[in-house]
C-alpha cells in the first residue's frame, strides 16, 4: 500500500533509491523492501521519509480524492505504530484535508519518540484513558482524561505516559505534517 506511493514521490523527485537512503540515513535494503510492499515501516522510517520528501506522514499511504464528506470506517482507518511497542496512531480523518486527526496510544512508560521533535504545524491534543505527559519546549504538561492542550509543533515536543494503565489521546493536527 505504501510501497508504489513511496517509489511515485521519490521519482518525482529524481531521486534514487541510494540517494533517498543517504537523505534518510536509512538502508537502500530497507527502502526497497518497502517500495516493494514487503516490509512494513515503523514510525520512525515513516517520519524520516516524510521529512525528507516533504510530505505529511500519513500522505505517504494511498489517498483517496478529495471529496466534500468523507467517511473512514473503522476497519479502514490507517494504523502506524513503533517498531519498540509503546505508541501507536490510528488516523480518523481522511488524510486528504488541511487537518488531521489522529487517536494514540502509548503504554505505560512510553514517549511518542525518543527525543523531542518539531514540524510546521499546530497541535491540539486531548487526553481521553489514563495520565499523558506533554513536553513542549521546557514546558511539562501534565493531562488527564477530559485535559486538552493547544501548542506550536515548530517547538520540539513529544508525549510521555508517566502511569501504570495504557493512555489514549485524540491529537489534532493542521497543517498535516511529517
Amino acid at each position: 500500500m505504501i510501497g508504489p506511493h513511496l517509489r511515485e514521490l521519490r521519482q518525482k523527485r529524481n531521486l534514487t533509491l541510494k540517494q533517498l537512503a543517504e537523505l534518510t540515513g536509512l538502508s537502500t535494503g530497507l527502502l526497497s523492501q518497502v517500495e516493494r510492499d514487503i516490509h512494513d515501516p515503523s514510525l520512525e522510517t515513516l517520519r524520516r521519509l516524510a521529512k525528507t520528501l516533504e510530505v505529511p506522514l500519513f500522505s505517504l499511504f494511498a489517498e483517496e480524492d478529495v471529496q466534500q464528506v468523507a467517511v473512514v470506517r473503522r476497519e479502514r482507518r490507517m494504523k502506524v505504530g513503533s517498531p519498540h511497542g509503546g505508541i501507536g496512531y490510528t488516523r480518523l480523518s481522511p488524510g486528504s484535508g488541511r487537518l488531521e486527526l489522529l487517536e494514540g496510544r502509548l503504554e505505560p512508560g512510553a514517549a511518542s519518540s525518543e527525543e523531542p521533535w518539531s514540524h510546521p504545524s499546530e497541535e491540539c491534543v486531548l487526553a481521553q484513558v489514563g495520565e499523558l505527559l506533554v513536553e513542549v519546549g521546557d514546558s511539562r504538561i501534565r493531562l488527564e482524561p477530559g485535559d486538552s492542550c493547544y501548542f506550536d509543533s515548530r517547538v520540539p515536543h513529544r508525549f510521555v505516559n508517566p502511569g501504570t494503565d495504557t493512555a489514549t489521546f485524540l491529537v489534532s493536527v493542521t497543517p498535516p505534517s511529517y
